[in-house]
């Protein structure tokens, strides 16, 4: 079968004899090197991919894309607003919603946490916390003039409340009473308990009926808001500002998710970005052991090469050798790294519970972390440019061996042979 010389010889030299058993563990370290950083640069990145797409799907989840309100923070005749927006282009959803911070008591525990008032009919068209329900059927079960309430999961644990259980709502809202002024105090039935899998939501978010919050609020038949969601949320900014033009003038003001969680989603990006590089990096010293590899097989192989240029191997040909050598040892490297990598990133969700059963506590605790999980998005595209930087290296690092294996002087070598 036809083999190019330079490639043969390349090839062969990777097979180390007796005598050069050294040189073959220095080539094992660089190969193991190489996969290593290729594993970990993999992983790392499936697992930011991850948690970036997880933060995006559980914020934006109980986050409106887009957000109408009015200049005083009250917007009345919302109807008429939600008539005017019906067939808006890239609008899929619309609804109202009254948002007020209250304190929450049940015995002796009292919380802080935000209320939000919704349209159990509407709210299901922006948001997927419908879809999250742990205990309670549904968000029809808000049935108005009830006074029920729906907690998040943390703020249920926490205030010891279950389903069927009564909590007392405390309003900023004030009475005058024969007594002084005193707060607003309502007491609410719990008919329902909610889990995004964010702390934030899970810990600091009721929801009650619309009608409810707006007599708690004092709010008449005013709401808050109008909550929007869109066929493609990174369109957010551009629809809010066209909706902002066209609503100005009528005493609306327009805001969309990025200006509320934007600065976190480009801190993941830079984050991201950084931990590429640093993880390069590693990959990087891992291929430029090739370098010593080479040099020490050019030491080890003068002799060979002085013959072979006395036969007339030219010095591009010499080169190409080496070449050879260092390619085949980062392809190698690479090749088992994503192997590694890919298993590695496909598996993450199942060997993180499985080292947290067994060092016995969580890697990532719930209150600490916005995600309790690690989770795990692994794309092919990222895998790709890895793999390309981990083989640029490694050719990189092949040339200057190379070259000083052409510089070899037949001559001076062959004298004392």
């Amino acid at each position: 079968m036809f083999k190019p010389l330079i490639v043969y010889i390349g090839l062969r030299y990777t097979r180390a004899k007796q005598r050069t058993q050294f040189i073959s563990f220095i080539t094992l370290t660089s190969v193991l090197g190489i996969a290593l950083g290729v594993t970990a640069l993999i992983a790392v990145l499936s697992v930011m991919n991850g948690f970036e797409a997880e933060l995006r799907e559980r914020i934006l989840g109980m986050t409106s894309h887009s957000t109408i309100t009015g200049i005083n923070g009250k917007l009345s005749h919302w109807q008429v607003l939600e008539q005017q927006l019906k067939d808006y282009p890239h609008l899929e959803g619309i609804a109202p919603f009254i948002q007020g911070q209250v304190m929450v008591n049940a015995g002796s525990q009292v919380s802080g946490t935000m209320l939000r008032g919704i349209n159990p009919n509407y709210e299901p068209k922006v948001s997927e916390v419908a879809e999250k329900m742990l205990y309670g059927n549904r968000l029809t079960d808000l049935v108005s003039g009830k006074f029920q309430i729906i907690l998040g999961a943390e703020l249920a644990t926490y205030l010891g409340v279950f389903v069927g259980d009564k909590i007392t709502v405390i309003s900023p809202q004030l009475n005058s009473t024969p007594a002084g002024i005193l707060p607003r105090l309502r007491r609410f039935t719990v008919v329902g308990i909610f889990k995004v899998g964010m702390y934030e939501y899970d810990r600091n978010m009721a929801l009650i009926h619309i009608n409810d919050a707006a007599k708690l609020f004092r709010l008449a038949d005013q709401v808050s808001g109008l909550r929007l969601k869109l066929d493609d949320v990174f369109d957010a900014p551009k629809l809010s500002r066209q909706l902002a033009k066209e609503l100005y003038d009528d005493g609306y003001r327009v805001s969309d998710w990025t200006q509320a969680h934007g600065n976190f989603f480009r801190a993941v990006k830079t984050e991201k970005r950084v931990m590429f590089i640093i993880l390069l990096l590693i990959v990087a010293v891992a291929a430029f052991n090739i370098v010593s590899t080479l040099v020490m097989v050019v030491t080890d192989k003068r002799g060979d090469i002085a013959i072979l240029k006395t036969q007339g191997l030219s010095n591009l040909s010499v080169m190409g050798i080496f070449i050879v050598l260092g390619t085949v040892i980062g392809i190698i490297g690479t090749l088992l790294g994503i192997l590694g990598g890919v298993l590695l990133a496909l598996n993450i969700e199942t060997i993180v519970p499985a080292i947290e059963n067994l060092l016995g506590f969580d890697l990532m605790a719930a209150d600490v972390y916005y995600i309790s999980e690690v989770p795990s998005k692994l794309v092919w595209a990222d895998v790709y440019q890895i793999a390309s930087m981990a083989f640029i290296l490694s050719l990189l690092a092949t040339l200057y061996p190379a070259w000083q294996a052409s510089k070899v002087n037949p001559a001076e070598v062959l004298r004392y042979e």
